[in-house]
């Protein structure tokens, strides 16, 4: 059992262990005057401890910060870097894009697109591709063509989901059931239910609910929620999604930037998932900024029919460094030759071993906490049973406890995700350092139980 007097005493003694082996860490954040919040950007402030680590250099699944210390990386920046940092083919083709071909932004394509395009119809099974930087412009870009072509007017999204800075997905269930926004929502130009119906993941009732009303161009959604915990979907309700997307006439998104960790060709190929629009990121660019959008041949049609809608210039999709050849050069290198069939099957094994680790000592120190995993990919959670939703997982967070086992861990040289409690395996990730969490966290455990 938990006892908090044990979790206070022990995360004080953690806060001041990390001031005291990262000073130049400190000095760095405390230096940074010109920088709102100190940092390049404000959610580098997530790390624990009250500043977060300065990077020297990173390779591998290593990362060595600016005092010395080595750790062992299971955050992996947050699925950018799931390839491993710095994979030696992506900086192949990379150094020769810069170097010795020359250009990096040029308004125009190279035959590295069509590549990417293609491996990514094999792996996802969408036929018609098209570019961005981000996911999140990704899904933005991709939510204004299900209005144009359906000539709806509003998004469902799942309660606590995660598409990245998209206003219309940054919604919540409010205490009625109606669509609010998520705490903290910076700058809404309107309010949320304006743009958007939510939903709770796991609940076709409530989401043929929202669809009812017939408004509704898109359904927006991860085949399992990550940034607000794991949370897997029951048997049986992402084909009734696809099936109430189809009742209804509202497309299906299906955004696999986090969720390709099940797999070579992530939760839809796995699963067997028929999206009308496929949104991915992060991870296939090896680090350098990528993402795409991917679409059916009818609704490519229905995109090209619509001759008011102005996709090469002022209609609100597309930007100029999308597409641009650094990127699909990287995109190529990195799918071709580092996220392979081989290297998920690596990467899944020990995810395997992680979670494994964490349930025995859960079991045997009788906490009533839960862990999930997706393919790669694993995280804890602060109740048991675990969440079946985004209200149900957001819920159970626990702002001590988190601080106190990320500190516990990168005191000792492993660092977790900082928004949660995520650990994500690479192609250079072994099986000690899994045993190595397993380790710490049973120790860390440990100091906070009876």
């Amino acid at each position: 059992m938990l006892e908090r007097e044990k979790l206070s005493h022990e995360l004080a003694a953690e806060r001041e262990l990390h001031l005291t082996r990262t000073p130049q860490s400190r000095a760095l954040f405390a230096a940074g005057n010109h920088l709102l919040g100190r940092v390049p950007m404000t959610w580098m402030n997530k790390w624990a401890g009250g500043y977060p680590l300065y990077l020297k250099q990173a390779r591998g699944n290593r990362i060595t910060d600016v005092d010395g210390n080595e750790y062992i990386d299971f955050s992996l920046g947050d699925t950018g870097a799931m390839a491993g940092h710095s994979p030696e083919p992506t900086v192949r083709a990379v150094n020769q894009r810069i170097g010795a071909e020359g250009g990096i932004t040029t308004m125009m394509p190279s035959a590295d697109a069509e590549w990417v395009a293609e491996e990514l119809t094999q792996r996802f099974g969408l036929p018609l591709w098209s570019f961005s930087l981000t996911a999140t412009d990704a899904n933005r870009w991709a939510l204004r063509i299900a209005r144009q072509v359906t000539g709806k007017s509003k998004v469902l999204a799942f309660s606590y989901c995660y598409h990245g800075a998209v206003d219309e997905t940054l919604v919540r269930t409010g205490a009625n059931g109606e669509t609010d926004f998520r705490e903290g929502n910076v700058g809404p130009a309107v309010h949320v239910s304006e743009t958007t119906r939510v939903a709770e993941f796991n609940d076709l009732v409530s989401v043929e609910n929202a669809l009812k009303h017939g408004d509704v161009a898109v359904v927006i959604t991860e085949p399992a929620l990550t940034n607000i915990g794991i949370v897997l979907p029951d048997p049986g309700f992402l084909d009734g999604l696809r099936e109430l997307c189809t009742q209804y006439g509202a497309l299906l998104l299906i955004d696999e930037t986090h969720t390709i960790s099940a797999g070579w060709g992530g939760c839809t190929k796995a699963w067997n998932l028929q999206p009308d629009i496929l949104v991915i990121g992060k991870s296939i660019g090896g680090g350098i900024p990528s993402g795409a959008y991917g679409v059916t041949q009818d609704l490519a049609d229905q995109i090209f029919a619509a001759k008011d809608a102005d996709l090469e210039d002022v209609g609100g999709v597309g930007g100029t460094l999308a597409g641009n050849v650094l990127s699909t050069a990287a995109m190529r290198a990195t799918m071709g030759e580092v996220l392979t069939p081989a290297a998920f099957d690596h990467m899944i094994e020990l995810a395997t071993a992680f979670r494994e680790g964490v349930e025995k000592v859960l079991a045997e120190k009788h906490m009533p906490w839960s862990i999930a995993q997706l393919g790669a990919r694993a995280e804890y959670r602060f109740c048991s049973p675990a969440p079946k939703n985004g209200t149900e997982s957001a819920a159970s967070f626990d702002a001590d406890i988190e601080e106190y086992l990320h500190l516990y861990m990168s005191n000792r040289g492993v660092l977790m995700t900082p928004f949660h409690n995520m650990a994500l395996m690479c192609p250079a990730t072994i099986r000690s350092d899994v045993d190595r969490h397993t380790e710490l966290f049973g120790e860390a455990v440990a100091r906070i139980t009876q």
